[in-house]
């Protein structure tokens, strides 16, 4: 295998004197991306039925038990596990608001050693507790915790503490901050979803970090004096109802939890228009693994769960309807049909206001005792919503300093020391499936070197011509999905395939295994010709094909040749 620029390439291939067959393979039109979502959705629902039957399994609190156990060890298993961290926190204060019936106390505490969370705690201004509390979890919105005043401001004044926590990427956490103050990566989707690409190379899933994120946010609560450790609840909409849900599903401590415009099904999400959406919402083998959108809920059985759903949700309302009818039945397994709610409203996603007081009147009433039923919710806006912020500067990276998610990362890869991957190794983490097929000999024909290249019609085009000329019969082929397509553009930076790589992850695929999948079977077309000699196949990747070049070379010895352009060298 090796490396080497265009024109060595060339010179390479026409030494060649053959008279040459030219093949093109590739679709300019969308009908192959049509056709592949068409194909992993159709493997998702195989996946989802299998999972339905070990749910319908599940009759007795024995059952019920066995199950939580086993997700719960599945997704600890697929996130990469839990950071270890210190047993005490670390926390500083940078400063108090007073507000009409409430405080702001603005803080930071580590997560991990140097990886702090900025944070704004709402007290009420009566008492001096101990106060039941609730965890404040933000949407994808930039502003992080900002966006969750008048969540904080309606609690405090409710007699419960409230903290509102910026998830890393967001609020005063930018992860890629650019000497403008802004993401040089762009919106809180983009910085977790290239966060989670490192990640993902050593065995991890940028879901671990919100989960421990969100847990250290809960030790923090846990040891002040002024909240009750027994009585912390959480709360979350949309990206903060996806970290809450993952929270719930493996934080005992929790006593109620509401989760807003994320609970759905996958056999709604995943042909909707909005489809997967985030990186740390779409674990790789989640639903090859026999797990959905049910199993987080589930988890907490039987304490008390608020699925919040708007009916014009992006977030399919039926498949929360879904989700919410098998949860019933398990809470029933426990006698507690009572502790699970579907709070629904009118609207786009994220219009809670509608809901806001039945929202907030299941948190009193599970957290604080007071009587079931709608609470009065007052919303408010900061006076000046730059005071909420923690740091001088507004952001961590400049104020405190530390660590961030690509240097934590970057300190765990020395624990897995290099080691050589075998074909089974491949197609475990890749997903590839195709097998190279048995050469049929041809006689009676001059027999032609072949070369497989992986390219874009337009960036090979020159080469074909030449290298046709030498006597090479070549296929150029742009591998499935092609072309690309703009639901993948979170981020300039994840590219255009993005999404479409997320879908594919969750059902056992990723997008270098379809395309290593493609290769092996246009190396089936190749070696069968009756003009081609099976002895002299070669491949050309350039870019990220080239990864798929050396990776369908590992599976498929008839390859005997590689060559890569414009391609990484190590992950490392």
């Amino acid at each position: 295998m090796a490396s080497m620029n265009r024109r060595a390439m060339v010179g390479l291939f026409l030494c060649a004197t053959f008279l040459c067959t030219k093949l093109i393979l590739a679709q300019s039109d969308n009908s192959a991306r049509e056709k592949l979502i068409a194909s992993l959705n159709a493997l998702a629902n195989v996946q989802l039925a299998e999972r339905a039957k070990a749910v319908a399994k599940v009759q007795t609190r024995a059952d019920a038990e066995k199950r939580k156990d086993l997700i719960r060890r599945k997704i600890l298993d697929l996130i990469g596990g839990l950071p270890k961290h210190p047993s005490s926190i670390t926390a500083k204060q940078f400063g108090t608001l007073s507000g009409d019936g409430f405080r702001i106390e603005k803080l930071a505490y580590e997560s991990l050693p140097g990886f702090w969370v900025t944070a704004n705690l709402y007290v009420p201004a009566i008492g001096s507790g101990p106060f039941p509390a609730v965890l404040l979890a933000p949407g994808h919105e930039a502003t992080g915790k900002q966006s969750q005043y008048s969540w904080g401001v309606n609690f405090a004044r409710n007699g419960m503490v409230a903290l509102a926590i910026d998830p890393l990427g967001q609020g005063e956490r930018l992860q890629y901050l650019g000497s403008d103050g802004k993401s040089t990566i762009g919106g809180s989707t983009g910085e977790h979803g290239e966060a989670n690409i490192p990640a993902m190379l050593i065995g991890e899933n940028i879901a671990r970090y919100f989960i421990n994120d969100s847990m250290r946010g809960i030790d923090y609560l846990a040891g002040r004096k002024d909240v009750d450790a027994n009585r912390i609840g959480a709360f979350g909409c949309s990206g903060g109802g996806t970290s809450t849900a993952y929270l719930a599903a493996l934080d005992d401590r929790l006593k109620a939890v509401g989760v807003a415009c994320y609970i759905t099904s996958f056999q709604e999400l995943l042909p909707s228009a909005t489809g997967v959406q985030e990186a740390e919402q779409s674990i790789p083998h989640f639903i090859e693994q026999g797990l959905d959108f049910g199993d987080w809920v589930e988890t907490f059985a039987p304490k008390p769960y608020a699925i919040i759903s708007t009916t014009n949700d992006m977030f399919p309302f039926e498949g929360a309807r879904h989700t919410y009818d098998e949860a019933k039945r398990i809470y029933g397994i426990y006698g507690a049909e009572d502790q699970i709610k579907w709070i629904t409203g009118p609207g786009g996603h994220g219009n809670l206001g509608p809901i806001s007081p039945a929202i907030l009147g299941f948190f009193l009433h599970h957290l604080k005792g007071a009587p079931a039923g709608d609470a009065a919710f007052t919303p408010e806006r900061p006076p000046r919503a730059e005071d909420l912020l923690v740091t001088p500067t507004g952001q961590v990276s400049t104020s405190i300093g530390g660590e961030t998610i690509a240097s934590i990362v970057r300190s765990h890869a020395p624990d897995l020391p290099p080691q050589p991957a075998s074909p089974q190794d491949i197609r475990e983490l890749t997903g590839a499936s195709a097998m190279p097929g048995t050469d049929v000999p041809m006689t009676g024909v001059a027999r032609k070197p072949a070369i497989l290249m992986l390219d874009s019609p337009e960036h090979a085009a020159p080469e074909l011509d030449r290298m046709a000329k030498s006597g090479w019969v070549i296929v150029a082929l742009q591998p499935t999905p092609a072309p690309p397509g703009t639901e993948g553009l979170k981020s300039p930076y994840l590219g255009s395939f993005n999404l479409l790589s997320l879908r594919a992850f969750l059902v056992g695929k990723t997008i270098v295994g379809i395309q290593i999948d493609d290769a092996i079977h246009a190396v089936d077309s190749l070696a069968l010709r009756a003009d081609v000699d099976p002895s002299r196949i070669a491949i050309y990747g350039n870019g990220p094909l080239g990864i798929v070049a050396l990776h369908a070379a590992a599976l498929d010895s008839r390859i005997r040749s590689v060559i890569v352009e414009n391609t990484l060298a190590s992950y490392r």
